[in-house]
């Protein structure tokens, strides 16, 4: 599959979609993150992070994230994650204040959520910004499901 639309997206699973993604030339996944589908695409992960949750690894995590993602044709995107009470919930609409804010741009947030960057180079790099608590960061992959593509 080539397609890299929300069509597509929806259609597909998790590991499914880290294929696509790693498959997908920069390029390409680039040109689509500039446009109009741009939002539907990551309306499509954010909604699928809850199920992607790992509870049982959460411990007492009580945390608030922020995931700023840039280069959109309105600007940036904003999306929180908040984790608490072994839950996670996602919107598009932030208002809490954050113990971590990630910056990104959206290819640097699609390689790092599929696993095809790695977190912590993007991040030496300046890829990715984070403000806030980092060890909360180094902590994600644990605490979410990330499909190897």
């Amino acid at each position: 599959m080539t397609d890299f639309s929300p069509e597509s997206l929806a259609a597909i699973g998790p590991k499914e979609f880290t294929q696509l993604v790693k498959s997908t030339p920069d390029s390409k996944i680039a040109e689509v993150m500039a446009s109009d589908t741009r939002t539907k695409i990551l309306d499509e992960v954010f909604n699928r992070m809850p199920t992607l949750f790992r509870a049982e690894r959460a411990g007492d995590t009580a945390a608030v994230m922020h995931w700023i993602i840039t280069g959109g044709p309105n600007g940036q995107d904003t999306y929180e994650t908040v984790i608490e009470n072994k839950t996670c919930t996602v919107t598009s609409e932030p208002v809490r204040q954050p113990r971590l804010a990630m910056t990104m741009d959206a290819l640097t947030f699609l390689k790092t959520i599929t696993g095809a960057g790695n977190p912590m180079m993007l991040f030496m790099t300046g890829k990715i910004k984070a403000k806030g608590d980092l060890s909360l960061a180094t902590s994600i992959p644990k605490l979410f499901d990330i499909p190897k593509g």
